[in-house]
């Protein structure tokens, strides 16, 4: 059954409460008397509480005398002698359903090569069958069954490695059909989940020593397509998982491409969006349509279109494994970008078919809310919501061997959430990272409860990204004319200064700040200041650029790069490039290569931030003592002393100068003492370049780092 008639309709809000609507067209909505049917057939009176009478019906809300068991069917009668069917209404989203109908034990499937055990939770379902369609396209049913909590089993003897299966469940009389949410594989366009032998992908993880601390991350965050998609990236596969494992390879003048260039540059991790299989690219033919992949489908099943070959269910779990053991094998950990905040349409997702209205948040109005802004919200603060994003988690640590996670939209979930996971992850991988958006977001959701930035204090192990570094640093991100520090306006200079020093105002410790100014997000940092500095000559932009990045990897905190933001990424004016095509967002290694002086500066900038501890204090208390401003100075001017911290590293003493206009000045330095310049404008790294003593002179818009007291 596809639809159902209703005459009138009937739903099951609370345990204990039935909301009964008799449309005016009807007797004119008027009822006078209602009866339950039980399963057995049995007829009980419902006691009518309340009469409301609505615009084009009347709402009656009535109490049965018996207990109403969900997942069995009862049917509602009125006096006049018509009947409907009581659906799951508004219980599902109560308490008492979360502790009735809670499971903590496995779901999906557990293969061997003699039986196949699939598990559903589908509480509200009064019938759930497995469809079984073999590779000569033949179906089979099997009707599976109802066990404790709600959850439906069946297990199928012989070997069902690459069968595909659906489940069909029966919920309000309408059978629907939905992948399952569990599936760790999925055919083309992920139409039906397949049963794998894992075992089959296993791939060996390198080694890697833990990593001490959050701040010693240098995050550099890429799309698998745009890495290697341009024609002229060198590597075969290109814009696919392979394309990541290919070592060493060029473009065509001799620039370092690929993984090959990212062990050079000097990273430590590499955040990849989303991996997840998603909409918006269609698996035939993936060259004829972009997407970032923020349209969630299935949470545990590798995308597709990244794959040699989208039709074989097992080529993208094995091609995404040996891609991240690559960049791990390189020395390169690898975060992955998780989308756990909503699905890409609700009504066509299998939470939504297979539990309906139970995976995402509703307003006072019952009505699905949007603090997406794509027409859902997950609801994790219902058990069986937690419960399937932490067991997504935990899968993509044990199955994938991944080093940490990046969660999009983060404020959406709840704080309660974010431990569990916190607790799941560094249980297995004590030294991954946690990262999030934390940005408040209008989901109806208690403030309190949102992992949001304003509650970073109760989350201390989990990093956010600081938005606010990223506009004081370059300007406001979505006011496109306004400029911050490094575009040439000093009116924000001590707001920059305490997100240089590791916005403690905002967090508890350095290691929570997410420090960026530019992301996959909204304009390229080089497109802005065409538009916000478009007055200026492009010499004088790149010094700007330049001089950004170098805040960002020199303050205290986590420093983030947008890949291709060291030599000048430009998405041709475009501020949402989700969708649009590859000419615009792929990585363009000839750009590179016209850069490569730039590009060695940013190495040389990643290698002095590693070289010594006090660019990476991990507490607020450490900041507070070796680090200390240097006033006065002109405005255009940010100079911080790192003294007497020769316990973190080969040297004694550390002063940083940032110069935000293209003018010569000469600064004062602290004492009379010899210094090391070791950074200016133009070159950077961790070898002496000449030295200063009393002052240095700048010679424009740029960095300057000298060093003293070498160990």
């Amino acid at each position: 059954m596809l639809t159902v008639h209703r005459t009138f309709e009937a739903y099951l809000d609370t345990m204990e409460t039935i909301t009964i609507l008799v449309p005016k067209s009807y007797c004119q909505g008027i009822v006078r008397s209602f009866t339950i049917q039980t399963p057995n057939g049995e007829r009980r009176a419902l006691q009518i509480m309340k009469r409301e009478d609505l615009w084009t019906s009347i709402k009656y809300e009535c109490i049965p005398d018996v207990p109403v068991e969900i997942g069995k069917s009862y049917f509602i009668y009125e006096e006049h002698g018509a009947f409907t069917d009581l659906q799951m209404g508004a219980v599902i989203r109560t308490e008492a359903f979360d502790e009735q109908f809670y499971y903590d034990g496995d779901l999906g499937i557990t293969y061997s090569n003699d039986a196949t055990t699939f598990k559903l939770w589908a509480p509200t379902a009064t019938e759930v069958k497995l469809k079984l369609i073999n590779k000569a396209g033949k179906e089979e049913q099997i009707s599976m069954q109802r066990g404790e909590k709600g959850v439906w089993c069946a297990t199928v003897l012989g070997n069902l490695d690459g069968i595909y299966y659906t489940y069909l469940a029966c919920i309000n009389l309408v059978w629907r059909e939905a992948v399952d949410p569990y599936a760790v594989a999925v055919s083309v366009n992920g139409e039906y989940g397949v049963v794998v032998d894992l075992a089959k992908t296993r791939v060996p993880k390198p080694a890697l020593p833990p990593l001490a601390a959050p701040v010693d991350a240098i995050i550099y965050e890429m799309h698998v397509r745009d890495f290697t998609i341009d024609p002229h990236s060198g590597v075969v596969h290109k814009g696919k998982y392979l394309g990541l494992t290919e070592f060493p390879t060029t473009e065509p003048s001799g620039t370092v491409t690929g993984l090959a260039y990212l062990k050079q540059l000097g990273v430590t991790h590499v955040e990849l969006l989303p991996v997840n299989d998603f909409a918006g690219v269609d698996e035939h033919a993936p060259e004829k349509a972009y997407n970032w992949g923020y349209n969630p489908l299935h949470y545990n099943a590798p995308e597709g279109s990244y794959a040699t070959d989208p039709y074989d269910p097992y080529a993208r779990i094995h091609e995404l494994k040996r891609a991240i053991r690559a960049l791990q094998q390189e020395g390169i950990r690898v975060i992955l970008d998780v989308v756990y905040n909503h699905v890409y349409i609700r009504e066509q997702s299998s939470l939504e078919k297979l539990v309906p209205g139970y995976y995402f948040r509703h307003d006072a109005y019952g009505m699905p809310s949007n603090g997406t802004g794509v027409g859902n919200d997950l609801a994790p603060e219902r058990k069986m919501v937690r419960k399937l994003i932490v067991d997504s988690v935990r899968f993509w640590l044990t199955e994938y061997g991944v080093d940490g996670f990046r969660f999009d939209l983060m404020g959406i979930l709840d704080i309660d959430t974010m431990k569990e996971v916190e607790a799941v992850v560094r249980a297995l991988h004590p030294s991954a990272l946690l990262l999030g958006e934390g940005w408040d977001l209008p989901t109806p959701l208690p403030s309190e409860k949102k992992a949001t930035m304003q509650n970073a204090h109760l989350l201390p192990t989990i990093a956010f990204f600081n938005d606010r570094f990223r506009d004081y640093v370059k300007g406001s991100t979505f006011h496109l004319g306004e400029q911050g520090f490094v575009l040439g306006n000093s009116e924000h200079r001590e707001q920059v200064k305490r997100v240089i020093e590791g916005s403690h105002h905002l967090f508890s410790q350095p290691t929570q700040t997410v420090n960026y100014v530019e992301s996959h997000d909204n304009h390229t940092l080089w497109d802005k200041m065409s538009i916000a500095n478009y007055y200026e000559r492009e010499t004088i932009r790149k010094k700007r650029q330049k001089l950004a990045t170098a805040m960002t990897l020199l303050a205290q905190g986590i420093p983030f790069l947008h890949s291709g933001q060291e030599f000048y990424r430009t998405k041709q004016g475009i501020e949402n490039s989700y969708n649009a095509p590859d000419d615009i967002n792929r990585i363009d290694w000839t750009r590179k290569s016209m850069h490569e002086e730039d590009v060695r500066y940013v190495q040389g900038l990643i290698r002095l931030r590693k070289w010594h501890g006090a660019f990476r204090f991990q507490t607020v208390e450490e900041i507070r003592n070796y680090l200390v401003w240097l006033e006065p100075m002109p405005s255009t001017v940010l100079a911080f002393h790192l003294y007497d911290v020769s316990a973190y590293g080969p040297w004694r003493d550390i002063i940083v100068i940032h110069h935000n206009e293209e003018t010569e000045l000469t600064v004062t330095l602290p004492d009379e003492e010899r210094w090391h310049v070791v950074c200016d404008e133009t070159r950077s790294g961790i070898d002496p370049l000449y030295t200063a003593t009393k002052k240095i002179e700048l010679q424009g818009i740029g960095t300057v780092v000298l060093v003293k007291g070498l160990t």
